[in-house]
C-alpha cells in the first residue's frame, strides 16, 4: 500500500462545518474561511510512542486521543473548530487493520466537533502522530493566559487526577476494580475536550489554559503570563473537583494526582466573582461541572510570559490558612523532555 492509497483508504475526509473549509485534502493546502469578524486560532500537538503512549495502546482510542488533546487547546481559548491536519509516521509495511481503526477513532470525535480532516502528511518511520488544529473565536473573546486579574476566581472543569490514575491503573501500580477504574481508564484513554464548555464560557473568562501537564504546572503558565499569584483551595479542589477513586487513595497520592497529574485534559480558568452565577449556568448548558477552587492574588512580573510559574501557587485550606502537604507529594507536572517515571 502506497503513501496516497493510504491516505485515500483511511483519511480522506468529507466531514466539517458547513462554509468554514472551500477546500478540503487533496490539493496543495487547504483553503478555510473564518466567518466575519472571527480570528483563526490555530494549535498543534505531537504524540510520540513510548512518551506519550504506551506502545500497545488501543489504535482507535489513540486516534481519538490525538485529535481530542488539540481540540482541548481550541476550548481553552473558547474557539469554534474548524479543520485539523494530520502528520503521522508509521513503521512499515502499514498495519491496514491498524490504521483503519485509528482512523475510525480520529474521525468519529472529528465529526462528533464538526472539525474536517483537511490534509496532512504521511512517511514511514517510528510511530508518531503530530496533529494541528484551526477554529474560529471573535478576538475580543479568545481567553489567553496573560488576561488573569487580581481578585478573579479560578475554576475548573471536570474531574482532575482521574488520568493518572487511570495510568497507574494500565502500568499496574495500584489494583483498582468498578465503576471508578473504568472511568479513570477511560478518561485517560479517550479524554473529551471541553469544547462546549469553552464555547459557553466566551465573553465571562478573562484568562483560561487546558489542564494537560497538571494544574500546577497549567495554571502556573496562567500566572506567570499574567503576572500574578493564586491561592488554590486544597480542600474544595479535592472535595469538588476530584473523583472519588483518587480521593480514596492515600492522602500524598491523591493530592499528586490532583495536583500535577497530567493528561485530564479539562479546563482552568478564571473569571470575576461577579460572573459566578453566569459561569454556573453556562457550565449546566454544556453539561460539564465546574468547580471554584481559588483566587488570584498579586504577585511580582514574571521575567518571561513562558517562566515556570507553579511556584506562584499558595496551597492553603478552606479557612485560608497555609496548607500543610503531607510526606511524599510529588508536585512537578510534565515535562517533555524529562526522563519518563518508571
Amino acid at each position: 500500500m502506497g503513501e496516497f492509497d493510504l491516505i485515500a483508504r483511511h483519511f480522506w475526509h468529507g466531514g466539517g462545518a458547513p462554509g468554514g473549509v472551500v477546500l478540503g485534502n487533496g490539493d496543495d493546502c487547504a483553503l478555510l474561511a473564518p466567518a466575519p469578524g472571527m480570528a483563526l486560532a490555530v494549535s498543534s500537538d505531537m504524540l510520540v510512542a513510548g512518551r506519550h503512549f504506551l506502545p500497545d495502546v488501543d489504535p482507535e482510542a489513540l486516534g481519538h486521543k490525538a485529535l481530542a488533546v488539540n481540540l482541548s487547546d481550541l476550548a481553552a481559548m473558547g474557539a469554534r473548530p474548524l479543520a485539523c491536519t494530520l502528520a503521522l509516521a508509521v513503521p512499515a509495511p502499514p498495519d491496514e487493520a491498524w490504521l483503519a481503526d485509528l482512523a475510525r477513532g480520529l474521525l468519529a470525535l472529528a465529526d462528533a466537533h464538526g472539525c474536517a480532516l483537511v490534509g496532512g502528511d504521511t512517511t514511514a518511520g517510528p510511530l508518531n502522530l503530530c496533529l494541528t488544529v484551526l477554529g474560529e473565536v471573535p478576538p475580543a473573546h479568545a481567553s489567553r493566559r496573560s488576561a488573569a486579574r487580581v481578585g478573579d476566581d479560578v475554576w475548573v472543569s471536570g474531574a482532575l487526577g482521574e488520568a493518572r490514575l487511570g495510568l497507574a491503573l494500565l502500568r499496574g501500580e495500584l489494583e483498582l476494580h468498578g465503576p471508578g477504574a473504568e472511568a479513570a481508564r477511560e478518561h485517560l484513554l479517550r479524554p473529551q475536550p471541553r469544547v462546549a464548555l469553552g464555547l459557553a464560557l466566551r465573553g465571562l473568562v478573562h484568562a483560561a489554559v487546558d489542564v494537560s501537564d497538571g494544574l500546577l504546572a497549567d495554571l502556573g503558565h496562567i500566572l506567570a503570563a499574567s503576572g500574578v499569584a493564586a491561592q488554590v483551595d486544597v480542600d474544595a479542589l479535592l472535595t469538588h473537583a476530584v473523583p472519588p477513586a483518587v480521593r480514596a487513595l492515600p492522602p500524598a497520592t491523591a493530592l499528586t494526582y490532583a495536583l500535577a497529574g497530567g493528561d485530564d485534559y479539562e479546563l482552568v480558568f478564571t473569571a470575576d466573582p461577579a460572573q459566578r452565577e453566569a459561569v454556573l449556568a453556562a457550565a449546566q448548558r454544556a453539561g460539564t461541572p465546574v468547580a471554584r477552587i481559588g483566587r488570584i492574588v498579586p504577585g511580582a512580573p514574571a521575567a518571561h510570559p513562558l517562566a515556570d510559574g507553579a511556584g506562584r501557587v499558595q496551597l492553603v485550606d478552606g479557612g485560608g490558612a497555609p496548607y500543610t502537604l503531607p510526606a511524599g507529594v510529588r508536585l512537578a507536572g510534565f515535562d517533555h523532555f524529562a526522563t519518563i517515571d518508571p
